[in-house]
């Protein structure tokens, strides 16, 4: 078993982007793709990366504009780069399979870079926007107020963004899911997500090709607060399935 320390590598287009590889000795890793406003070493990832060090090597990395990463962020235009060089380092690893979760904008970057290339072996897509133009914002509803004491306390430390020019042209995983092939796809939303309502992710795999899944948890958050409030759940789902397609 190797400790945990900070590492930094470069994307193809020269951004700097720090990760983490938690190596317990496994044959197959699961790299972690955070969402917007998060990052690697906040208390909830760093959960979710313990959670699956017990079965799998990780490795949890920042986006640009994020933690120790470079740079600003773009919205998902350009973060897939940041995703490849991840899945490169592993694959220079050598691990058997590489299976990729990623959580709202991080499970739409984790789906655009699938589509590109065949290199993820297994995605769960977590509260995944099918659009980033029609995300819903539905400020007034009370699951918003329990997902914003996230940003404060313990729980919130550490949190941020750098944000970069959102009119980049960005590519919609609506319009590209059908291309991941033949990568298993697995969908978890919450019923109660206030920011990107579940029907996106029903969008998404209604349009996407077999083998597919979608799993809507009962009073479910948005995207890591699932994990906060139904721990055991949500890691038994996401367990069972890299079980299975990794």
């Amino acid at each position: 078993m190797e400790s945990e320390r900070n590492r930094f590598l470069m994307t193809e287009d020269g951004k700097r982007i720090a990760l983490i590889h938690i190596k317990r000795g496994f044959s197959k890793v699961v790299i972690i793709a955070h969402g917007f406003y998060n990052n690697k070493d906040t208390v909830l990832f760093r959960g979710i990366a313990d959670a699956f060090s017990k079965e799998y090597d990780v490795i949890i990395f920042d986006f640009r504009g994020h933690g120790k990463s470079s740079d600003v962020f773009t919205w998902t235009a350009h973060e897939q780069k940041d995703l490849r060089a991840i899945i490169a380092y592993a694959k220079v690893n050598h691990y058997e399979k590489i299976g990729v979760i990623g959580f709202s904008f991080g499970a739409a970057i984790a789906l655009i870079e699938a589509s590109f290339r065949k290199n993820i072996d297994s995605v769960i897509a977590v509260s995944t926007p099918a659009d980033l133009g029609s995300i819903d914002y539905h400020f007034w509803e009370k699951e918003m107020w329990e997902d914003l004491k996230l940003n404060f306390g313990i729980k919130g430390r550490g949190k941020g963004v750098r944000p970069g020019n959102p009119s980049l042209e960005k590519i919609r995983p609506l319009d590209i899911v059908d291309k991941i092939s033949p990568a298993p796809i697995l969908f978890i939303h919450g019923e109660k997500d206030w920011l990107i309502k579940p029907r996106h992710s029903q969008r998404l795999f209604e349009k996407a090709k077999p083998p597919k899944s979608l799993t809507i948890i009962k009073d479910g958050g948005h995207a890591e607060r699932m994990f906060d409030v139904f721990p055991d759940q949500f890691m038994k789902i996401c367990l069972d399935r890299f079980r299975e397609t990794l």
